[in-house]
């Protein structure tokens, strides 16, 4: 008898995942192949899961222990204490406790300071993705996975389209992100009770953070409040449609992105600055990427450069009276001179 469908939806998503890991690995060893003697066997590539200890990434993680070995994949595990919660270092001990029951090694908690810049759930997910590249770096991990469910997704989907940041923020999340793909997401195509209910035929215990219930975030808020309001309103498929909506909507900004890294030099003149007039010439959608790489190569913080930012730079190019210049963050300046676009520290 196999095993549980929900087991076996959980395995199979985390085995693809696997083999891509893999087939990306063996590919980089081929290339480096000659710091290797002859004799010398290639080390086998490692793959870390990040959990909090919860059901999507406790299922995650009795997947990649199950898993990994049939590969000769090494698999470990990391848990991040926040420290936002008493008791939080006791529970990532726990965590730790229950990953190497998993037969997972290497296996570790580490605790970070979370500030306050961009609002309380953008400061805990920088401090923990800035432990998680640390930690990544540190064992040569070849790559970290995440629980993120379908759930999940159709929950960014739709606070992207609350904060009207463009096709880009309703993309969601990428199946694979970070610097050289490090980051990887199996779960995007199941939903959270698949998750759940792997653990529990599985016995495997999980924690309900208290924050995920907690009115006072957003995205709390979104998925006890808002989503079951529009399943009521709309009726079922609510969240698979938001699924596929990031799914396109990450192809055509792909697309654009494109588009706009190739039509960049050809804005510019002899000398690098941007052209007004050729930026004018530019569909509105491209034009706006450029400007934004533009800011971002001057130092602006992508993740603090918002739409209403760079709609503000663009009116230098298609609402020019005579403006001054624009403040952006990273104390960026733009301002037009003389048919140009000047970009820079300020």
């Amino acid at each position: 008898m196999g095993p549980h469908p929900a087991v076996a939806a959980i395995r199979l998503a985390v085995r693809r995942v696997l083999h891509d890991i893999l087939t990306d690995h063996e590919a980089l060893q081929t290339v480096g192949a000659s710091r290797h003697t002859p004799h010398e066997r290639p080390p086998s590539p490692l793959v870390l899961v990040a959990c909090s200890g919860g059901a999507d990434s406790m299922a995650l993680a009795s997947a990649l222990a199950f898993e990994a070995p049939k590969l000769g994949i090494r698999a470990g595990g990391i848990t991040v204490d926040h420290g936002l919660q008493a008791g939080s270092d006791l529970r990532a001990d726990e965590v730790v406790l229950r990953l190497r029951e998993l037969g997972l090694d290497p296996v570790e908690a580490t605790a970070v300071t979370v500030g306050r810049e961009g609002g309380p759930e953008a400061a805990a997910r920088d401090a923990r993705y800035a432990a998680l590249d640390a930690c990544a770096a540190r064992h040569g991990a070849a790559a970290v996975l995440l629980g993120h469910t379908r759930d999940d997704q159709a929950e960014t989907v739709l606070l992207g389209l609350a904060r009207g940041s463009g096709i880009r923020s309703l993309s969601g999340m990428a199946a694979v992100s970070g610097a050289d793909g490090r980051y990887r997401r199996p779960f995007l195509q199941l939903d959270r009770q698949t998750a759940r209910k792997a653990c529990m035929v599985q016995s495997l215990p999980v924690w309900d953070d208290p924050h995920n219930a907690d009115p006072a975030y957003t995205r709390s808020r979104l998925r006890h409040e808002g989503l079951p309001a529009l399943e009521k309103a709309l009726g079922k498929g609510v969240v698979e449609a938001l699924a596929r909506t990031a799914q396109l909507s990450r192809d055509d900004a792909d697309a654009l992105d494109t588009w706009a890294s190739q039509a960049e030099t050809s804005v510019r003149d002899a000398t690098g600055l941007l052209e007004c007039a050729k930026l004018y010439a530019l569909p509105p959608a491209v034009r706006r990427r450029v400007l934004r790489r533009a800011a971002i190569q001057a130092g602006a913080p992508a993740g603090s450069l918002f739409a209403r930012h760079i709609e503000e730079v663009d009116r230098l190019i298609t609402g020019w009276r005579g403006q001054g210049a624009i403040n952006l963050p990273g104390k960026v300046v733009a301002q037009r001179q003389g048919g140009r676009l000047v970009i820079r520290q300020g």
